[in-house]
């Protein structure tokens, strides 16, 4: 006979039974989960990847006047510099375009075009170099062609339109050598137009001469550069400019309030409207306001220290000065890869993915490269950056070259459109 209580102690087995089965399909369930759910993606590996996939176009490497000054085989690897092809080749860096920078101080001596040459002389030294690592590119299909033979292209930029020399014939005679880009001016005024730098704002914009050089520039296919321009010299270039321009290494100014060198937000609207676009300086002084104000009291005492130590090579008297300097006044307070990442950020909200692009000024801005972008074998960082922030991988490709070379298509179709005759 089977008594009450033998009946509650089996209801309460069946509970427990039944709880138990419960727990375990549960447990069951939850390790099939954990089986079938993917791995957390390896963002670095990923970066990597993309680098080695995207053609990587960095419209400005000043590595031409640094060799004039400290003479290097940059087909190995050097001691100094931010660039040499094996670091290069690390990061993924497939158009690196040569910076052919003629300081403003040459422009009244008549030495500017003479400068111009011999770098541009220098730069061919270095793509016709055994080992075939490097070759001069002109032109978007080059970079391209020389992407699928696994060869870094060499374009090259005039950053200082002073070689010039008040004859559209000079411009001609560059075209012809390579240039691609050309920035109007620099550090100072020069007779093509007003410099951001320079409180002599002497044609309050660009001269009757840059006027009909950014025309010219237009019919033979080289691109207008507006960086280092004054803001009444880029609105000028907008109104003359019959194709997109490019800002080739700056940053966006809502990050360093009243700083002209830097592209305000309407500016960039501007730009983008255009069909242009603005590539990010890497420069600490170009991304955060703290090291700008370090940099603009630094900048002058650096010039004079360079000035009175000519014996010295460039790389000595940086390394030199910046010991000195920090002695005193502290170490620079580099950007963070995150502070780069949010310029890039910035002009992406403010007029979409097509108008930004990279324009590192690796081998031009010193010792002031931000942590985690210290030379050419970072880029990786900056897409691992971007990956880590939402951005996918087709948007990124974009940012890394597509962009660029997508201008640079563009004015060279206009110009096909043009007389080629001179």
């Amino acid at each position: 006979m089977v008594t009450m209580r033998d009946s509650f102690k089996q209801s309460i087995i069946e509970s427990m039974t039944y709880k138990y089965s419960l727990l375990a399909l549960a447990i069951t369930l939850l390790a099939a989960c954990e089986r079938a759910a993917p791995p957390a993606p390896d963002l670095a590996a990923e970066a990597q990847r993309i680098a080695k996939d995207s053609i990587i176009v960095d419209t400005h490497i000043d590595v031409p006047y640094r060799l004039s000054e400290a003479p290097a085989d940059v087909s190995q690897a050097t001691d100094g510099g931010d660039f040499d092809y094996p670091r290069a080749h690390t990061g993924g860096l497939d158009a690196a375009f040569m910076s052919i920078y003629t300081p403003a101080d040459l422009e009244a001596a008549g030495q500017s075009r003479e400068k111009a040459d011999q770098l541009i002389d220098l730069v061919e030294e270095i793509a016709s170099a055994p080992g075939g690592k490097f070759a001069i590119a002109t032109s978007p299909g080059d970079v391209r062609m020389n992407f699928e033979k696994g060869v870094m292209s060499l374009p090259m930029g005039m950053e200082n339109g002073s070689p010039l020399d008040g004859d559209l014939a000079n411009l001609r005679h560059f075209h012809t050598r390579g240039i691609r880009y050309i920035t109007l001016a620099h550090s100072q005024s020069n007779h093509l137009s007003d410099s951001s730098y320079d409180e002599n704002r002497q044609w309050n914009g660009l001269s009757e001469f840059g006027v009909e050089v950014v025309r010219e520039m237009n019919r033979l296919g080289i691109m207008v550069d507006v960086s280092h321009l004054t803001d009444d010299a880029f609105w000028q270039v907008l109104e003359v400019s019959s194709v997109p321009v490019i800002a080739s290494h700056s940053s966006a100014r809502h990050f360093t309030p009243g700083w002209e060198r830097n592209m305000s937000d309407e500016m960039i609207t501007a730009l983008a409207q255009n069909g242009g676009i603005i590539m990010i300086n890497f420069g600490s002084a170009f991304i955060t306001e703290e090291a700008r104000a370090y940099s603009a009291e630094r900048w002058p005492a650096a010039t004079a220290f360079m000035q009175e130590h000519s014996e010295l090579s460039r790389d000595e008297a940086q390394e030199r000065f910046a010991a000195a300097w920090e002695a005193e006044h502290g170490p620079m307070p580099y950007a963070s890869l995150d502070d780069v990442l949010d310029h890039f950020d910035h002009v992406i909200a403010l007029v979409g993915v097509d108008h930004v692009g990279i324009g590192s000024d690796f081998d031009g801005v010193g010792d002031s490269l931000p942590t985690g972008l210290k030379d050419v074998s970072a880029y990786p960082n900056l897409v691992e950056g971007l990956l880590r922030r939402g951005h996918s991988e087709a948007d990124i490709r974009k940012i890394l070259g597509e962009n660029l070379l997508r201008v640079w298509q563009a004015v060279e179709d206009y110009a096909a459109t043009r007389s080629t005759s001179t």
